[in-house]
């Protein structure tokens, strides 16, 4: 069964997530890009209180995005292995 898709917002602290679909603007997307986050990739919830930033670990890099940003990124949860 496949793992809906969540605001990444909505994620708790300490997740693994992949993003799975930006739903913004040619500029909110070429912003992303520039950061270093597209879809595809894998990254780590370190930080994430609404209505305040999100913060995220992508490889090395800590990425602060605005709660507004983390409203239009989607993500799926990664899945564990047994």
């Amino acid at each position: 069964m496949e793992e809906p898709f969540l605001p990444l917002f909505l994620v708790p602290p300490g997740e693994e997530v992949i993003v799975v679909a930006i739903h913004g603007g040619r500029g909110l997307r070429a912003r992303l890009t520039e950061m270093g986050l597209k879809e595809g990739m894998k990254l780590k919830v370190l930080h994430s209180y609404s209505p305040g930033p999100c913060i995220v670990l992508v490889g090395e890099t800590r990425l602060i995005l605005s709660y507004g940003m983390a409203q239009k990124i989607f993500v799926q949860p990664v899945r564990k292995e047994i």
